[in-house]
């Protein structure tokens, strides 16, 4: 870049408080964040972003959302082409505010997105497109389900190539995690593969006997190498202080939804990251009816927030914990350093601070719903929205 960015008049959400305030960065680094009107003139090659009145928030680090696969797949069986689905989300992506993504793709059931031919193909068109050119910073986050065998081989693969920046570990099965209460997991089968009672009855009986040939020292050497190589690891869906314990041993250092408060409490105290969804804050309350994400919040049981399935949540979800009594800067952090502190990428995004790369947005309210008006990554303007309205026309 030639220049520097100003981003002028805004209130700065920092880590420990908010300051009306001008951001400068060069080089695609913050460099300076300065009392309003300290930064002298702009000079030829400047660009400067008008923040005046609204917010500058630090841009939103999302580690689990799994939109990407309804942008490949928006219906059962009808696929569009990996690159058109993932540069035409990315835009999606900047507009919520989200300058981090890591992509969640599921090595699950073997049906359709979810099996190795198609994951495996995803990752690797990711990895491909965002060397060629990004809006954001892009990663993979890969959900490998423990009961899926004939994946491991591709987890594994994936790890040794330096394909994925972060695994975490699944066990969707009758009688565990969100599948405990009786009927639960036949009742999801039946109705997103489109079966009957008496096949769900074989699924469930072949999961049965994949669960029990499970290698979990396998798995735990996975994790280790995964570890070993800088990327994080998480459970999923944990529903009692045991099954933490299990995960912990397993590796995990970031707990993903825990089903109860008292797995989320204990999951905090033995220093996992703890994991909320978005949707859950701006709902207000879990569609599955486990945890309420807010009442983990509130008792410091949690402190991440993701978009799970909803990337327009997450920035929803900061501004709802704000009237909600918690200061921006500690919802904004849910959405943002903390998250990069999970995944250890905290010394170069997730807060406005001298030294960070500059990934950051302006953002304005409007009938108490934050809207992002720009997005910057690493230095560079990526998208800028305007208000239209004819007010010779506004009554159409």
């Amino acid at each position: 870049m030639s220049g520097r960015l100003i981003v002028k008049g805004g209130k700065v959400v920092q880590p420990h408080g908010i300051a009306e305030a001008d951001v400068v960065a060069e080089n695609g680094r913050i460099t300076a964040i300065e009392a309003w009107g300290a930064v002298r003139r702009a000079e030829p090659g400047d660009t400067v972003v008008d923040a005046t009145g609204a917010w500058v928030l630090p841009g939103l680090v999302d580690i689990h959302c799994d939109a990407i696969e309804k942008e490949v797949e928006p219906r059962p069986n009808t696929l569009f082409p990996l690159e058109m689905a993932f540069l035409q989300f990315e835009r999606k992506l900047a507009g919520h505010g989200i300058t981090t993504m890591y992509h969640s793709l599921s090595l699950g059931v073997g049906l359709s997105l979810r099996g190795e031919h198609l994951v495996a193909e995803m990752i690797r068109r990711i990895a491909e497109l965002r060397k060629e050119r990004a809006m954001i910073r892009h990663g993979v986050h890969l959900r490998y389900e423990v009961s899926h065998l004939t994946g491991f081989a591709l987890a594994q693969q994936c790890i040794e190539q330096g394909l994925i920046d972060y695994l975490s570990f699944m066990d969707h099965a009758p009688g565990v995690g969100q599948y405990k209460r009786p009927g639960s997991f036949e009742k999801y089968v039946m109705k997103n593969q489109g079966v009957g009672p008496e096949e769900v009855k074989q699924i469930v009986a072949e999961l049965q006997e994949r669960r029990s040939r499970i290698d979990w020292g396998g798995l735990t050497a996975l994790a280790a190498e995964a570890r070993s190589r800088g990327i994080a690891v998480a459970s999923h869906d944990d529903d009692s202080p045991e099954q933490v314990d299990r995960s912990k041993a397993l590796g995990a250092g970031v707990a993903e939804f825990p089903l109860n408060l008292e797995t989320a409490a204990y999951a905090a105290r033995q220093g996992l990251h703890v994991c909320v969804g978005a949707p859950n804050i701006v709902r207000g309350g879990s569609h599955d009816r486990n945890l309420t994400a807010l009442d983990a919040i509130r008792a410091g049981a949690a402190g991440i927030l993701c978009s799970d399935y909803h990337p327009a949540s997450l920035l929803q979800a900061v501004f709802v914990l704000k009237r909600e009594g918690i200061p921006l800067e500690q919802a904004a952090a849910m959405a943002s350093l903390n998250p990069a502190r999970a995944l250890g990428q905290h010394e170069r995004i997730g807060s406005l601070e001298p030294g960070k790369l500059a990934d950051l947005l302006v953002v304005r309210t409007v009938r108490d719903c934050p809207l992002v008006a720009c997005t910057v990554v690493n230095g560079t303007v990526v998208m800028e929205t305007r208000d239209y309205i004819d007010f010779a026309e506004s009554s159409l």
